[in-house]
């Protein structure tokens, strides 16, 4: 059987383009410096985000890992929100293997923090305190429904930020979404933070990778974090030509997810038994509930809907997320639509 997979965009698998740039990449030793293809595609990565440098990562966890690593010194402070990626689904790493203390102050529903939290957050200089050194944004930030950060919010929290001395960090594992939400420019978004890093794995359709961008000093630190991290790849410009195809051909594309994202949800909710998030979708995300009319939960609905070929992801008892990517073609929505109708037909 062939799933429509709408559990995450995480799933995507490389296109045909993707395949044939991997087979005739050329390649080096990245340890070294002498990958061309992983030399390119962090260049372009750089120039894109408006950033001096990048560095080819294995994944987006890698590079907000090594990004607060070659931010922070043991014992520093991090301000990052209750909900953001780093906090709830990284293993606790940067205090693990960092010895870095977490500031967590609680996300708004647009994924923001509020900005006199981040100012209150902020230490004197007292022994007592940790330093603070960094504050972490999310964009598009996941466990707030995929929403979008302007550019307005971004820069006014990193002049507030650089005005007290600290740095930002941007987690973009999909800020090419943002960017085709919000009809700008990625380095628009990415112009007031120190760091970025964004993910080639997800709607971009490469098969692994993630790329950390920031200044040459700021690089060349993360560089030797990487290697500690045990990120040292050899010829992996095979992974890093089909990034650069991501770069190229996939960015422009992305608002078709929303506008799939868009049309699913607008007919899954006028169908009955869930219901949307306010404002749902904001990029490619689908986030619902079931209605409370509904005498089962979201695991027996999911497997309803595994039995007609869908999969769907679970984030709570009654709730779900419904990601499009490049594999959800206008048939697929209307597959899962239909799905839907005859689910909810035979529950009632």
């Amino acid at each position: 059987m062939e799933w429509i997979d709408l559990r995450s965009d995480t799933v995507t698998q490389p296109t045909p383009e993707m395949r044939k740039a991997m087979a005739a990449a050329v390649v080096g030793d990245d340890v070294f410096g002498e990958d061309p293809t992983i030399n390119r595609l962090q260049d372009l990565a750089a120039e894109i985000t408006g950033k001096e440098a990048g560095l080819f990562v294995t994944s987006g966890t890698m590079g907000n890992l090594s990004a607060v690593l070659a931010h922070c010194n043991r014992g520093d402070e991090v301000i990052l929100g209750n909900l953001c990626h780093t906090f709830l689904f990284e293993a606790g790493g940067i205090s693990a293997l960092g010895g870095i203390h977490p500031y967590v102050l609680p996300n708004q529903v647009d994924g923001t923090l509020l900005l006199n939290e981040v100012k209150n957050a902020i230490r004197k200089d007292d022994v007592h305190f940790p330093l603070s050194r960094l504050v972490m944004l999310e964009n598009t930030h996941n466990r707030c429904g995929g929403v979008v950060l302007n550019e307005q919010y971004t820069n006014d929290l990193a002049i507030l930020a650089h005005t007290n001395g600290l740095q930002v960090h941007l987690d973009g594992a999909r800020i090419f979404n943002a960017a085709a939400s919000l009809g700008v420019p990625v380095g628009v978004l990415t112009k007031p933070v120190d760091s970025v890093t964004f993910c080639l794995s997800k709607g971009l359709c490469a098969p692994v990778g993630s790329v950390l961008c920031g200044t040459k000093e700021f690089i060349q630190k993360a560089r030797r974090i990487r290697k500690q991290l045990g990120g040292g790849m050899r010829q992996a410009g095979i992974l890093a030509a089909a990034g650069i195809v991501a770069l190229l051909n996939m960015t422009g594309r992305l608002v078709d997810d929303h506008n799939r994202a868009k049309e699913m949800a607008a007919d899954l909710a006028e169908t009955g038994g869930l219901v949307l998030d306010t404002g749902s979708p904001f990029t490619n995300m689908i986030f619902l509930n079931l209605e409370d009319s509904i005498p089962f939960d979201a695991k027996y609905i999911a497997e309803q809907f595994k039995k007609k070929g869908v999969l769907v992801g679970i984030t709570g008892e009654r709730r779900f997320r419904f990601v499009t990517h490049y594999w959800v073609d206008d048939a697929a929505v209307h597959h899962v639509i239909k799905a839907w109708q005859e689910i909810y037909r035979d529950l009632l």
